[in-house]
């Protein structure tokens, strides 16, 4: 008997779940690309985490061979630290959140594949680091002197709370720039996310002090006028954030900051 079918009879409900998954042996290695599918056990509220990690405990294709484990990132398992982010029945989203009751009602096969926009480091891992380089670009931090004792930060009203609150839900997960058809090796476009961090931190009373500073990083090749408009962002956010009206906004202050910055010279 298998792990998985030892698994089966102990916790799972009887049925099966079949995954097809998109593999990579290791960076750069385009001629190891293949599909392979697995039958893994159905566990009560499962989701594709799990579902992973089933195929983790008896790696056994359907065709009746044993590979290497899939791997992938994980690391909340609740949709706040992006790391699981993937794309499931041909849509960008977290693994943790992808329940199998709901895509595969009816059993029918869930399909699971790296995100295309970075590059692939190994099965359904990516790596991101062009979207972190864009938090560098755009300075997405408060920049404050620590050498000596400041007191506190200026004080907020509630209703710039509010506004910046739904703009710091952002958790790198890329969804945003996946679903971006100006976002690819192709281009420099810096993509949504990293826009709005520019309005978030200029919101911010201390973050305010660069704001020209942001503003300018993003007023070249690949910033915010190369936003083609499409809105795919919005709608593939897991955190709902409004990242059409960040980039809105941006473009107006950058446009400002094009027109009458001389002036602040």
């Amino acid at each position: 008997m298998t792990m998985a079918e030892g698994t089966t009879a102990k916790e799972g409900t009887g049925k099966l779940v079949h995954l097809r998954i998109k593999r990579q042996d290791g960076p750069g290695k385009a001629d190891t690309i293949r599909w392979e599918e697995f039958n893994v056990p159905k566990l009560p509220q499962m989701n594709v985490n799990s579902a992973l990690q089933q195929i983790q405990k008896d790696p056994v294709t359907t065709a009746g061979k044993t590979v290497a484990p899939v791997v992938w990132e994980a690391a909340c398992l609740e949709e706040v630290c992006g790391s699981c982010t993937m794309l499931i029945n041909g849509k960008v989203r977290q693994a943790c959140s992808a329940l199998v009751d709901q895509l595969a009602p009816n059993g029918e096969v869930i399909t699971i594949e790296p995100m295309s926009k970075f590059p692939c480091e190994r099965d359904l891992i990516v790596d991101r680091s062009r979207m972190f380089e864009s938090l560098k670009q755009v300075k997405a931090w408060i920049e404050l002197d620590g050498t000596h004792e400041l007191g506190p930060g200026p004080r907020e009203s509630q209703e710039s709370q509010e506004e910046r609150y739904p703009l710091s839900r952002c958790m790198t997960c890329g969804c945003c720039l996946e679903a971006c058809p100006q976002y690819s090796d192709a281009s420099p476009f810096i993509g949504p996310a990293a826009l709005n961090q520019v309005r978030l931190f200029n919101l911010h009373p201390s973050g305010a002090m660069h704001k020209n500073a942001r503003l300018e990083s993003v007023m070249g090749e690949g910033g915010v006028a190369d936003c083609g408009k499409a809105q795919n962002c919005v709608e593939v956010c897991p955190k709902e954030i409004p990242l059409v009206d960040s980039i809105s906004v941006v473009a107006r202050e950058t446009t400002k900051r094009m027109l009458f910055g001389w002036l602040l010279k």
